[in-house]
């Protein structure tokens, strides 16, 4: 099991493509080789252009900080980056072909992989969930806690990776602020009280804080409705740059990309449903603010 809705957690093998391919599970080393590599190769490119980081940045629409994380093999690069790269480097090619062998980062399942790239240049992420609290939204201690529940049990190092990359990737949020970032929550994740009093308020009051932010808009769906659209299970949704439409589920041990226009539409009218249903922004955080003293 995952334990996380972010395909942290559990080891698989191959990220899902299409409309119905899945991830297996399986055992493979979590090496960060390919990233450097693809570090050098673009180092490369970057010196025969004669530019230096401080001139190339500019040209691709990254930091100078964001260009040294990949030539350094830090920072798993985003499709957007890769794209201006190769244009601005005249590389032949061959920066897009090493980008297609890049491996994930450590902490991180392979099956998850391609969607956790495709997150880092969206224009707008949605996500439902009725399991657990999404990754992005988790605070250290909830975190934790479902690391600590996982079967088979992890080791004190296996946890401590899966918390590093989760952490990481939570930075999008603050990092991308021009990308909206939308969620729909069942009040039951709350009333569960995974890890005990302490961190459920420590939940509240992280996911409290993150509802302030402009480009984050977080609503609860109360567990007593008489209807839901959402009875089929977790989804997201993401809008790339070029304003496609892409979805993503996440079951135990696979991830599945979709892409077929049709299911995507019907995820569409479903979130949409959902939005309706939920409580507002507004009342959902008067909501965990109750809940927040009632614990």
């Amino acid at each position: 099991m995952t334990h996380g809705t972010d395909g942290i957690g559990t080891i698989g093998q191959g990220a899902s493509k299409g409309s119905g391919a899945r991830g297996r599970a399986a055992s493979e080393p979590e090496s960060q080789y390919s990233l450097k590599m693809f570090g050098e190769v673009v180092k490369a490119f970057r010196k025969r252009a004669r530019l230096t980081q401080e001139e190339f940045a500019p040209l691709v629409r990254y930091s100078v900080e964001t260009i040294a994380s990949i030539e350094q093999g830090r920072r798993f690069p985003p499709l957007d980056f890769v794209e201006r790269a190769e244009a601005v480097l005249d590389a032949f090619g061959v920066i897009e072909a090493a980008a297609k062998h890049l491996t994930r980062k450590r902490g991180l399942a392979s099956w998850f992989q391609q969607w956790a790239q495709l997150e880092l240049s969206a224009l707008s992420l949605h996500t439902y969930e009725c399991r657990m609290i999404p990754g992005l939204l988790q605070s250290p201690g909830y975190m934790r806690a479902s690391f600590t529940n996982r079967l088979q049990p992890l080791t004190d190092e296996q946890i401590e990776v899966r918390l590093a990359a989760r952490q990481e990737r939570q930075q999008l949020l603050r990092n991308r602020p021009n990308t909206a970032f939308s969620f729909i929550l069942e009040e039951h994740l709350f009333l569960r009280n995974l890890g005990g009093d302490e961190v459920t308020r420590e939940l509240l009051d992280h996911i409290l804080e993150l509802s302030e932010l402009r480009n984050v808009t977080i609503q609860i769906m109360e567990m007593a409705r008489q209807h839901h659209a959402g009875l089929d299970g977790p989804m997201q949704l993401l809008e790339t740059p070029k304003h496609q439409w892409l979805g993503y589920l996440e079951g135990q041990e696979h991830g599945e990309l979709i892409t077929d226009p049709t299911v995507i539409s019907m995820f569409q009218m479903r979130c949409a449903s959902m939005r309706s249903q939920a409580r507002t922004a507004e009342d959902s955080r008067s909501l965990m603010q109750r809940m927040r003293g009632a614990t």
